[in-house]
């Protein structure tokens, strides 16, 4: 997929090197540097001095307009986590996410959750933190919440008091053609997105939140992904996803201010509940790839499905990867990017012009009993609103896109993300405030 007319210029190389290094990295270079010293190459003694001229910085700051792990510079991991309420009580809730937030500020910090963390505290009582993050950095760490449509209703009735707070932009997203969705992987009141560089710091955040929720709130469902098939910055490369093309060259980049106010930022006076002003909507869909057919598959077959080199990501028609598609360029028998293939169906010139943030993840749990691969894309995505920048799209790629035949989607959530907040504040806050 291409990107806006305004970004055709190809980003400059990753900036992730400049990234803070990871404890974990560190000690896997000093190791490095004592091999060094025994051959001659370089000293433990100068990368310990190089390490120690570089600070680490690996944190994202927990507070702001918008919540963070959304705008955020794409972290390389991900684990997920969708939540089912079991308390009824909205002085319950409100306590478990003051709790949450209060866990969150810690881990994002590279800090222990609680008190008295993972080793302190009473000797015969659990520890605060499970510690399996002890000597890890924060790694970029950023912990998003939303609400899913079930934590309003119940059938016909509010839970929690919330009659009227029910955004309308939070809908049922319908059953689209192809869909085999398992119940056990769709929906849930709350989910919590934890990415980070670091996959143990990822799955420590998670992990320990859902510790903390026991007996208020049970986990419906969970996935990790290991890779980020898009980019949200300028300063990243476009990743590939498990076919082996590019992918989210058209996804929103967060340098677009303009771009991201209009197509994934609620604004003040826009939506239908005010208590959502700064906030966005989230998309999920766990996408199963065919990996052993799309194998077998010709790679002429392969970029006529994508519309795109393999290669480059480069358009049919000709250029680089961020170069406009030309979708009128004739070919020998119609036009040279078929009307149907993945880049014309989810182009935003064939979309009303609508864009999306995207932030999806490759994952893969292992085989299936037929020993098949259980692998593909853990699609993530951002928008205003779900009923005009998600809906006809997925409505039209479900119908028409080509690729269509090599994917199978099992899962499927839509939550409101609320606003970002201050530090006198829990998240998700502004949807209880009267």
């Amino acid at each position: 997929m291409s990107t806006p007319h305004h970004n055709e210029q190809q980003p400059p190389a990753s900036a992730d090197n400049t990234r803070g290094l990871s404890r974990r990295a560190v000690l896997a270079v000093a190791g490095a540097g004592i091999f060094g010293a025994a051959t001659g190459v370089f000293t433990h003694k100068a990368v310990a001095d190089n390490h120690a001229a570089t600070p680490v910085n690996d944190t994202v700051p927990l507070f702001g307009k918008h919540q963070a792990g959304i705008a955020t510079d794409a972290q390389d991991r991900m684990h997920i986590a969708a939540f089912d309420v079991t308390t009824e009580s909205r002085d319950e809730l409100i306590a478990l996410l003051r709790e949450w937030t209060s866990a969150i500020e810690q881990m994002v910090q590279g800090r222990e959750v609680g008190e008295s963390g993972a080793t302190s505290g009473p000797y015969d009582a659990p520890p605060d933190d499970t510690g399996e993050a002890l000597d890890l950095e924060a790694a970029h760490l950023t912990v998003t919440l939303g609400f899913g449509r079930s934590l309003f209703v119940k059938g016909e009735a509010a839970r929690f008091g919330l009659d009227g707070r029910l955004p309308e932009e939070l809908i049922d997203l319908p059953h689209f053609p192809g869909d085999m969705l398992e119940e056990e992987r769709t929906g849930g009141d709350i989910v919590l997105q934890a990415c980070a560089d670091d996959p143990q710091v990822a799955v420590h955040a998670v992990r320990n939140l859902a510790r903390i929720g026991f007996g208020k709130v049970r986990v419906r469902w969970s996935q990790i992904g290991f890779g980020r098939t898009s980019s949200t910055s300028t300063t990243q490369k476009t990743p590939r996803n498990l076919f082996g093309f590019k992918d989210g060259t058209a996804s929103i980049k967060s340098q677009q201010t303009d771009v991201m106010d209009e197509h994934v930022w609620v604004s003040t006076g826009q939506g239908s509940q005010a208590w959502m002003a700064g906030g966005t909507y989230m998309v999920t869909r766990r996408i199963r790839m065919h990996i052993e057919t799309w194998d077998r598959a010709p790679l002429r077959e392969q970029e006529a499905i994508m519309g795109r080199t393999k290669k480059e990501g480069a358009p049919l028609s000709g250029g680089h990867e961020f170069t406009t598609p030309n979708f009128d360029l004739p070919g020998r028998s119609g036009p040279l990017i078929d009307v149907n293939s993945h880049v014309s169906i989810a182009h935003p010139t064939h979309n009303n012009g609508v864009h999306m943030l995207r932030r999806g993840f490759n994952y893969t749990d292992g085989s299936d009993g037929l020993g098949k691969l259980d692998a593909g894309l853990f699609f993530i995505a951002f928008v205003v609103d779900p009923r005009t920048h998600y809906v006809p799209m997925q409505t039209a790629m479900a119908k028409n896109d080509l690729l269509s035949e090599y994917l199978r989607h099992t899962g499927s959530g839509l939550f409101a993300v609320p606003p970002g907040i201050s530090a006198d504040q829990y998240i998700g806050q502004q949807l209880f405030d009267e």
